[in-house]
C-alpha cells in the first residue's frame, strides 16, 4: 500500500501546484485569440501529463534509475518542468496571500467604493503579477537547461599553492592535479571525461589523485570508459580511493555476498586503469631520495553515510614522514576526526558536495546551498597548521548539468615555506 500511496500523494500535490500555475497562464492569454489560447493550453497540459508520468515511472519502475539515457534527458526535463512550476507557484501565492490582506483592509476602509473600480483595478494587478510569475520561473528553467548542455562539462581549473616548512626540498614545486566525484554512469557516452582528462594532462601534474564517487551504484557503469580512465597518467602515479556510492549502498541486492562481489570488481577497475587504489592504508611518494606519506581511507562520512573507513590503520608507519597527505571523500571527516585526533596531517584532500552543482562563486563572493549542510563544502580550508582542500567534483548526479558550481580540476603546488 506504501508503494502506491506515496506516488499519489506526490501526483496530488504537482496536480494542485500545476493549476494553481495554470491560472497564471490563463490570465495572460485571456486576449490572445481561441485558437492561439487552445494551442497553448494544449501544449502546457502536454507538459503537465509528461512530467506525471515520468514521475509515476520513476517511482514505480526502480530500474529506470539505473538508465542513464531516462535519467540524463527525460528525467531531467520532467524535474525541471516541475522545480519551474513550484518557483512560479511560491510567487503567486506570497502575492496572493498579500493580495487578500490588502484586499480585505480596502474593503473595510472604502465600503462605499464602486465595485467595478475596484474589480478593473485587481484583474489589471493579477495580469502583472502573472507575467511577474512567468519570468520568475522562466529563469530557473533557462539556468537549468544551460547547466546540462553546457554546465555539466564546463570544467574550471582551481589553483592553489600550500606552503609549509614541513614540505621536503625535493617536493618544493610539486604539482598535485585532484579530481572527484566522476560519477561515471552519469555520462551517457566518454566525450566530457576525455575532454576533462585532456585539461589534466595538459597540465603535465607530478601526481594525481582520485578522491573518491567513480560510479553512481556499480562497477558495470564503467564499462566502455576503462580506454578514458587508462589516460590519466602521471611520473609519480595515480592514486585513488573508494567514495560512499562506490560501495553498492544504493542498490538492491539479492544477496551481500552479490553485493561484496561487486564491490571487488570495482576495486579490480581501478587496477587495471593503472590506478593505485589506497584501501585503509600508507604508501610514500620518494622524489630525489626524500619522502613524503600519503594515505588513504575509505570512505567516513556523517548525515548517514557509512564510516567504512579506518584513519588509525591507516596510518599506520605515517609518523615519522615529514609531510603526510589523506585522503578521504568526504570532507566531514577532516572536522571530526582529522584535527582533532592527528594533527600531523598536513594536507587532506576530499571531495562528495559536488558544491550542489548549483550555486553563485564570483571574486570575493562563494555561495551554494551546500554549504548549509557542510561546513567545509568547496575549496581550501585551514585550521592551525592544517589543510583542507575540497573538489568540486567532476561529475553529476542526479540533475545531469551544473549551474554556478562548475565541474572542477584542481591544481595544487607545494611550496616549502
Amino acid at each position: 500500500m506504501r508503494s502506491v500511496t506515496g506516488p499519489i500523494v506526490v501526483l496530488l500535490i504537482f496536480a494542485l501546484a500545476d493549476f494553481y500555475f495554470f491560472q497564471a497562464v490563463k490570465t495572460i492569454i485571456r486576449d490572445f485569440s481561441p485558437h492561439k489560447q487552445t494551442v497553448i493550453k494544449y501544449v502546457y497540459w502536454s507538459m503537465s501529463a509528461f512530467t506525471a508520468i515520468t514521475f509515476l515511472l520513476m517511482m514505480l519502475v526502480p530500474s529506470l534509475r539505473m538508465n542513464k539515457y531516462f535519467t540524463s534527458y527525460i528525467a531531467s526535463l520532467a524535474f525541471i518542468l516541475a522545480i519551474v512550476k513550484l518557483l512560479g507557484v511560491v510567487f503567486l501565492l506570497v502575492e496572493d496571500v498579500s493580495r487578500i490582506i490588502r484586499y480585505f483592509i480596502e474593503w473595510i476602509k472604502r465600503k462605499n467604493s464602486p465595485v467595478v473600480d475596484g474589480e478593473a483595478i485587481r484583474i489589471s494587478r493579477l495580469k502583472f503579477f502573472s507575467y511577474v510569475s512567468l519570468a520568475f520561473a522562466a529563469i530557473p528553467f533557462t539556468s537549468l537547461m544551460y547547466g546540462i548542455f553546457r554546465g555539466a562539462h564546463k570544467y574550471k581549473v582551481h589553483r592553489t599553492t600550500l606552503k609549509s616548512k614541513k614540505i621536503p626540498s625535493a617536493f618544493n614545486g610539486l604539482k598535485i592535479v585532484q579530481i572527484s566525484d566522476i560519477h561515471t554512469g552519469s555520462f551517457t557516452d566518454t566525450a566530457g571525461l576525455e575532454k576533462a582528462f585532456s585539461i589534466i594532462q595538459k597540465e603535465k601534474p607530478d601526481v594525481i589523485f582520485f578522491t573518491g564517487d567513480l560510479v553512481n551504484n556499480i562497477y558495470t557503469e564503467t564499462e566502455g570508459f576503462m580506454d578514458t580512465y587508462r589516460k590519466l597518467q602521471a611520473p609519480m602515479g595515480v592514486y585513488s580511493i573508494f567514495g560512499n556510492h562506490d560501495y553498492g549502498d544504493y542498490i538492491q541486492w539479492h544477496s551481500e555476498e552479490e553485493k561484496l562481489e561487486a564491490r571487488e570488481k570495482l576495486k579490480n577497475v581501478h587496477k587495471e586503469a593503472g590506478w593505485r587504489l589506497l584501501w585503509d592504508e600508507m604508501v610514500d611518494l620518494e622524489k630525489d631520495g626524500e619522502k613524503i606519506a600519503l594515505i588513504g581511507t575509505q570512505n567516513w562520512g556523517l548525515r548517514g553515510f557509512t564510516k567504512y573507513g579506518n584513519l588509525a590503520k591507516a596510518y599506520q608507519g605515517a609518523e615519522n614522514y615529514p609531510f603526510k597527505i589523506l585522503l578521504s571523500h568526504d570532507p566531514s571527516h577532516w572536522g571530526k576526526e582529522v584535527i582533532e585526533d592527528f594533527k600531523d596531517i598536513d594536507l587532506t584532500l576530499s571531495g562528495h558536495t559536488h558544491g550542489f552543482q548549483f550555486g553563485i562563486e564570483i571574486p570575493g563572493f562563494k555561495w551554494s546551498p551546500s554549504q548549509y549542510i557542510y561546513p567545509h563544502w568547496a575549496g581550501l580550508y585551514k585550521d592551525g597548521e592544517q589543510y583542507l582542500y575540497v573538489n568540486r567534483g567532476l561529475g553529476f548526479l542526479g540533475y545531469p548539468g551544473r549551474v554556478g558550481i562548475w565541474p572542477e580540476i584542481t591544481v595544487i603546488e607545494l611550496q616549502k615555506a
